[in-house]
């Protein structure tokens, strides 16, 4: 296969490059792209018609939740109920007794008012005045349909229905609610009557976002309402929407109310022309085949162009390679190419060859060269160092103690066997972990060190919890916040001051804390040690508050706490929490 394809003339590899690459490839892709968002286009067409049905559905049913939360309001006010059962000796008592509370409660329901169209309350008391918003509950409004239906309701819960003159004619809809609630207390019969705005259910309903008719259907499947001017919904013969005739190219999206006893069974239904549908798809089987054009044509005349300057282009190479020291020496094998290809790589060769003659005959012997002056200055270096070994500071400082002893200075014998163990442990970085009885030690010897330097300016007290002393923490931890209260918080003061250090362990963390009542910080001096906490750069050897920061949030990451808090004159409180490791347990 290699050998054939070696023997083709680069015009013809790039055609059957475009074809197998280009062509075929373009067709495959956009046949399945097409497929992909055509059914995409289609879904999310359905699914946004079906959210605005829902959207229609629940703003009716808020329209109708408003009135039945007024409705609420009437049914439990017992001013209300006490005003209508009671009876008023004269004309004047009621108006007062309507002016002072009624007149308010029926007149100032906004905004559910924007959508209602009346709202009276009817009771069985012939001593109120009719009028007002308040009606008089007798044997003829007893014959209504509307109050036949709020009477016949269990438990006293709105009804929502269709009201509808004595000879036919749609009039609106209302919500009805029994009021009993204080039916043990009060005698007389009354109920409310909410009436709709029609123009407020056409607004909700004349959707921008559904081209199509929607229909409001009752518990029984009759059109309650519909946008579709060819259907007669308001007369009292109303259709059954089952039975209505549709076109075939209509889809039906219905969605159903449950739950809510006033609209149990009701639903609202959508016709949608299924051609609203696919237009969506026929704006996308456009953008793909113009896509599909551009994808295909400008390979073409990317290819032709390619195809056209490539002997050119591929003798420039060959006149470059000649010049050029490549670092892979590995020569291309079976070369019997006869196209520009294979011209190029026994070019190539010629050049690999050269340049692994040069590495023999030069570098080789120039790399040896430079390693044997690299190993004598390693060797200068190692015997530099082995003069300032740290051994011999610390036989100088070993001298001084076993003299200060023998003189018995144990003061200062003590203070530099102290100074010897933290520099000890301060140039020894092969065990980077201790324990806490270990770092306690260096902690200790620091306070002896400053202890004989300030004398009894400076009090420590340390207080550390038993099972604390076992668990590992990084060295040299937490000496530089208790030498920095030392030296900047208390060293300062002109009569000195006291250093508490805490560490026990809470809830898996070992919490360690350092409190002085020496100068404190500014707050610019608390923001500059919280900015530690964001750097990245690496931080050298040395050992301070920035390195000791830089070094925990690297070994802990985001399960190390750091706090400070801190004022001029009040003295700093620094706490550390680190968890404690599995094998501390």
């Amino acid at each position: 296969m290699d050998r054939l394809l070696n023997n083709i003339r680069l015009r013809n590899k790039m055609f059957l490059v475009y074809l197998l690459c280009v062509f075929i490839p373009t067709i495959l892709t956009n046949g399945i792209f097409y497929t992909i968002i055509s059914n995409n286009v289609k879904n999310q067409k359905i699914k946004d018609i079906r959210l605005a049905i829902e959207q229609i559905k629940n703003d009716f049913r808020s329209q109708v939740d408003d009135a039945v939360s007024l409705s609420s309001f009437f049914y439990a006010d017992y001013t209300t109920n006490e005003i209508l059962d009671r009876d008023f000796l004269r004309p004047e008592e009621y108006v007062e007794a309507y002016d002072s509370y009624l007149r308010r409660m029926l007149n100032n329901y906004t905004p559910v008012a924007l959508s209602l169209q009346n709202i009276t309350v009817y009771a069985d008391n012939a001593t109120l005045l009719h009028s007002g918003n308040v009606g008089y509950l007798n044997n003829q409004v007893r014959e209504t349909e509307w109050y036949k239906a709020g009477a016949s309701s269990s438990r006293s819960l709105p009804v929502f229905i269709r009201i509808e003159e004595p000879d036919g004619p749609f009039t609106g809809f209302s919500l009805i609610r029994k009021m009993d609630y204080y039916a043990d207390r009060q005698f007389r019969e009354k109920m409310v009557k909410i009436d709709f705005k029609t123009s407020t259910l056409s607004d909700i309903f004349m959707n921008l976002n559904v081209q199509g008719s929607m229909y409001l259907l009752n518990a029984e499947g009759k059109v309650e309402f519909t946008t579709n001017p060819e259907v007669d919904w308001r007369g009292s013969d109303r259709a059954y929407f089952d039975s209505l005739q549709r076109p075939n190219h209509l889809v039906v999206f219905k969605t159903v109310y449950s739950g809510v006893s006033y609209l149990e069974g009701w639903s609202v239904v959508g016709t949608i022309n299924e051609n609203e549908i696919v237009r969506e798809v026929g704006k996308s089987r456009k953008f793909i085949l113009w896509s599909a054009c551009v994808m295909m044509i400008l390979p073409t005349v990317i290819i032709l162009i390619i195809t056209r300057s490539m002997n050119t282009r591929i003798i420039q190479i060959l006149k470059h390679m000649k010049k050029v020291k490549n670092q892979n020496f590995e020569i291309v094998r079976n070369v019997d190419a006869r196209d520009e290809i294979g011209q190029l790589t026994v070019e190539f060769n010629r050049m690999i060859h050269q340049i692994n003659t040069l590495i023999n005959d030069v570098y080789k012997a120039d790399i040896q060269k430079k390693s044997l002056e690299l190993e004598r200055r390693k060797a200068q270096l190692n015997a530099l160092q082995s003069q300032i070994n740290p051994h011999f500071l610390f036989n100088a400082l070993e001298t001084i103690r076993m003299r200060s002893i023998l003189k018995q200075e144990t003061e200062t014998a003590k203070i530099i066997h102290n100074m010897g163990k933290i520099f000890r442990s301060s140039l020894t970085w092969n065990k980077d972990r201790v324990t806490v009885k270990e770092e306690l030690e260096f902690i200790l010897c620091f306070l002896e060190i400053q202890k004989y330097r300030f004398g009894s300016k400076l009090e420590y007290h340390i207080d550390v919890s038993p099972e604390s002393y076992a668990c590992t923490v990084p060295k040299m931890l937490f000496l530089p916040f208790v030498e920095n209260a030392s030296i900047h918080g208390i060293e300062p003061l002109k009569n000195g001051g006291v250093i508490h250090i805490r560490i026990l362990t809470e809830e898996g963390n070992l919490v360690f804390s350092v409190q002085d009542n020496g100068t404190g910080m500014e707050k610019e001096k608390v923001d500059r040690l919280y900015s530690y906490l964001n750097m990245d750069e690496i931080m050298g050897d040395r050992i301070g508050v920035q390195n000791v920061l830089y070094r925990a949030q690297m070994i802990y990451g985001d399960r190390f706490e750091f706090r400070v808090e801190s004022s001029p004159g009040e003295g700093t409180v620094i706490r550390l929490q680190i968890p404690i490791l599995e094998q501390d347990v």
